[in-house]
């Protein structure tokens, strides 16, 4: 494990493998460097992969208050380490965190790859709940971690069924031990699940090329499909600089090998 120490001070743990271009992984809620390695595995043999726990996950410490301003410092102090630029891959939240940071670090992110943030723009699927991340903060305080992830998810569309199987499933304790980190990922996700794809203009001057990508295979329902793709195509179109990729059989979280060769030819350009 390595470390950079961001602008206020916090730790931050990520792993470094390959050679070649540097490419830094941003994960989705739930997700820590350890989630990362067989996808930076897939990719070493072409790329410099930095794979990073945020900010109060793994190995990386944690500062209050929370400001997404401070991820994207953390994110910056990972591409410094890389060399001071590098291409960006973000995964669901990760990926609207990705997009905040090519805002401010427009010449240091030289590459973005974005595969299906959870964009909420049309009626597709019921917004999330006015006070989302207030109600997370305050399950978190009284100590109800796992309440905290089973409204998570419920809220993301998935299924009771599938929900009562995870809790009885050895990845619960996980997601338990990374539940004060969803506030942060709502905070990020701020009024783009509101049912409105005016939120989104906010990007329009991203110019960095930029791979938006989801797949087509459902997790949990149709609308959770249906609302991840018209998500997609609106941040398309809202982009100036904007390729549209659908990955066939994948749902959200899509096979590495399948992953990896998408991201290859899009960051080397074939």
């Amino acid at each position: 494990m390595n470390q950079v120490v961001s602008k206020d001070g916090t730790a931050i743990a990520f792993d470094r493998r390959g050679q070649g271009p540097a490419v830094i992984l941003i994960s989705a809620a739930f997700g820590t460097r350890a989630d990362a390695a067989s996808l930076a595995a897939a990719l070493a043999p072409d790329f410099t992969v930095f794979a990073y726990d945020r900010r109060g996950r793994g190995g990386s410490g944690d500062t209050a208050p929370y400001a997404v301003e401070r991820e994207v410092e953390d994110l910056d102090a990972v591409i410094e380490a890389a060399g001071g630029s590098a291409f960006v891959f973000g995964h669901s939240s990760g990926a609207v965190l990705a997009l905040d940071a090519a805002q401010v670090l427009p010449t240091r992110i030289t590459r973005l790859a974005l595969y299906e943030p959870p964009f909420i723009v049309d009626d597709s699927r019921p917004p999330m709940p006015e006070g989302f991340a207030a109600h997370l903060i305050e399950l978190i305080a009284a100590g109800r971690r796992g309440d905290a992830v089973e409204y998570w998810q419920t809220q993301l569309g998935i299924p009771a069924e599938a929900i009562a199987q995870m809790r009885a499933s050895p990845m619960w304790a996980g997601f338990e031990a990374l539940a004060p980190t969803l506030p942060y990922d709502a905070t990020i996700m701020g009024d783009t699940q509101r049912g409105n794809a005016l939120p989104l203009r906010r990007w329009a001057s991203v110019k960095v090329p930029t791979l938006v990508m989801d797949g087509t295979k459902m997790m949990g329902s149709e609308d959770f499909h249906t609302f991840m793709r018209h998500g997609a195509d609106e941040l398309a179109r809202v982009l100036p600089n904007a390729q549209r990729r659908i990955l066939e059989g994948q749902d959200h979280g899509p096979a590495d090998d399948v992953l990896a060769a998408a991201l290859r030819a899009f960051f080397l350009g074939s």
